[in-house]
């Protein structure tokens, strides 16, 4: 466990420190660690994840057993792990203690008696001196959310931020009907039920090589909301269709299974790019793959306009924070008009790529109405050719069934 909480409490400091991605630095880190047994990784992820997660609360509880600030960013995280797992785990105390003492010994022996003391001094006095962060969110991240939702369903909001994120599979229903699918699922003794059309939600999570059929392209792991994308596109057969912002392929091979169309999947990100290829081929779909830049198609675009465009838009991700609970630690305040501005610049852009008659749906993972209805507001103010059309949700709030996104379908008229 030392090793482990030490990993942990490195990549929880290249978050909240350094900025960076969760991901790319959980990634990196379990790349040095070949030798590890599956169990280790899974618990590597779950101190980080976890710790993000509860940050909130875990900074101010260590505020509250620390008579003066802990300079050592490196002793400071791995208190901040260790106070997850006292906190939010069922791991024996005592060796979550006995850990991270020894952990911060290796980076400073001098310490050892000071990481003993607050850790202990927690478990004797945790009643009174655990610090409550009912919602372990940045400050102006709450009073955007209050300001615009009020303060009930903000509140629910930031509660299904803090929570674990159900897994939901789409079913390929070109292979397969929902229903069959579930059948199988049960014969494995994994347990789920249909909330959607081509959603299946688990009772508990697996790992995909438990799925039967997934690596021969019977389901993919897509969250129900996410989902309703191809859907409310509607391309039909023989349309000419992009997927702007595509990676990584969700949504381009849902488009591909619910119709035979001419697609066009493009991303600014090659590398991203890749995972697409992987996942069509996995799937038995193929789309033409562009690497370019939404907002620029004077670079990528062959002046043949589209039926159908996707306008999955780079957003603030605030609907899917508890799948990357880095994101409430990066994000800055600022960070929501920034993007607004460029959704409208690839909106703007790709609106010029629709055939008359064409659809174009406005997409985005935010719950932030600066990047939702009001991006879209000031479009159709200056776009006397595009209607809005109805559509059966349009702002999804993260729940227990999805997470939180947000659609408009826009109609260009002839």
């Amino acid at each position: 466990m030392q090793n482990i909480q030490l990993a942990a409490s490195q990549i929880v400091q290249q978050v909240l420190v350094d900025g960076r991605n969760l991901n790319q630095a959980l990634d990196e880190s379990l790349s040095k660690k070949s030798g590890w047994e599956p169990s280790q990784r899974a618990a590597l992820q779950d101190l980080c994840y976890g710790t993000l997660r509860f940050y909130g609360e875990l900074d101010a509880t260590l505020g509250a057993l620390s008579h003066k600030p802990i300079t050592d960013g490196r002793i400071r995280h791995i208190l901040l792990v260790a106070l997850y797992q006292l906190q939010h785990s069922s791991a024996a105390q005592y060796a979550v203690v006995d850990h991270a003492v020894r952990a911060a010994s290796t980076l400073n022996p001098r310490v050892r008696g000071l990481v003993n003391a607050i850790l202990r001094n927690f478990l004797r006095c945790a009643p009174k001196i655990q610090a409550k962060d009912r919602y372990n969110h940045p400050g102006w991240w709450i009073d955007e959310l209050k300001a615009q939702y009020g303060e009930e369903v903000s509140a629910a909001i930031l509660e299904a931020g803090n929570g674990h994120p159900p897994m939901t599979l789409r079913v390929n229903q070109r292979r397969i009907a929902p229903e069959g699918y579930l059948a199988l699922l049960s014969e494995r003794g994994i347990m789920a039920r249909k909330i959607g059309l081509d959603a299946l939600q688990l009772e508990k999570p697996v790992s995909v090589d438990r799925l039967p059929g997934f690596f021969e392209g019977l389901v993919s792991v897509q969250d129900a909301g996410a989902q309703l994308a191809a859907r409310f596109l509607n391309a039909g057969r023989g349309m000419r269709v992009l997927d702007a912002c595509a990676a990584p392929g969700g949504k381009t091979a849902h488009i591909l299974e619910l119709s035979d169309v001419e697609l066009v999947a493009l991303d600014k990100d090659e590398k991203r790019l890749q995972r697409v290829g992987e996942n069509l081929q996995r799937l038995g779909l193929s789309a033409k793959l562009l690497s370019g830049d939404a907002a620029d198609p004077e670079g990528w675009w062959d002046g043949r306009p589209f039926d159908r465009i996707l306008a999955d838009v780079p957003c603030s991700a605030s609907g899917v924070v508890r799948r990357h609970p880095d994101i409430k630690w990066l994000r800055r305040k600022e960070d929501i008009a920034s993007f607004a501005i460029q959704q409208e610049k690839i909106l703007q852009s790709l609106w010029e790529l629709l055939n008359p008659g064409g659809m174009l749906l406005y997409a985005t993972c935010s719950v932030f109405k600066q990047e939702n209805q009001e991006v879209v507001a000031r479009f159709l103010a200056k776009t006397p050719q595009a209607r809005l059309m109805d559509l059966p949700s349009e702002q999804l709030l993260p729940n227990d069934q999805h997470d939180g996104f947000f659609y408009a379908l826009l109609q260009k008229t002839a």
